[in-house]
């Protein structure tokens, strides 16, 4: 049986699927709110009035659970030297050519590129939201900036969306990935080849 490193801790991973919960009602809630096409989501929250009232208060559980995530994760997702050589070798990465590319600690340069565009995008989701919160916030903002919010928190929240389905997909895509959220552990062959420098740093080998 293959050895087994720890990944993630219970409160870590409890962690991430809180805001993975929150990302998909807050998205599913804004898709409905978002264009007339998208409007029968609102039968998943009671109706238009319901999912007008539980969108916001969802994105800010969301941003709320994701900063204590980013304060854990933050030492982790630091750029290195092996992260701007990993993203050169991006063809040798999608076609599993895994001969002569640089080790890499616990996250990948395309890991890190999805959490520093998590903690630009959720903080500017979380502003313009604020910013055209009807009816607490949005009386006291001028017409102007509440048409260039609404344009900004639609924007942020596509970005969000398109980055965490390639999440997703690379997620299912690299057997094994999935178990490091759902378990905590990954097996000692997982971590030697997808993330090298940080398997010798858990195994000292």
């Amino acid at each position: 049986m293959s050895t087994m490193i720890q990944r993630y801790t219970a409160r870590e991973r409890s962690n991430h699927w809180v805001v993975a919960i929150a990302f998909i009602l807050a998205g599913l809630s804004g898709l409905a709110l978002f264009h007339p096409a998208f409007f029968f989501l609102t039968n998943l929250f009671g109706g238009g009035p319901w999912t007008r009232i539980l969108h916001p208060f969802i994105g800010v559980a969301m941003f709320l659970f994701f900063m204590a995530m980013a304060v854990r994760f933050w030492g982790r997702n630091r750029f290195t030297p092996a992260d701007r050589e990993w993203r050169k070798r991006i063809k040798d990465v999608l076609c599993n050519r895994d001969q002569g590319l640089p080790e890499v600690g616990k996250y990948n340069a395309g890991q890190k590129i999805l959490f520093w565009l998590m903690v630009v995008s959720i903080p500017v989701l979380l502003v313009s939201g604020v910013v055209v919160w009807q009816p607490w916030f949005a009386p006291f903002f001028p017409i102007g900036l509440l048409r260039v919010a609404v344009v900004v928190h639609a924007l942020a929240a596509w970005i969000m969306i398109l980055g965490i389905v390639v999440h997703v997909y690379a997620a299912i895509w690299v057997k094994g990935t999935v178990r490091a959220m759902t378990r905590g552990t990954v097996s000692a062959a997982w971590a030697k080849q997808h993330h090298r420098a940080w398997y010798r740093e858990m195994t000292g080998k």
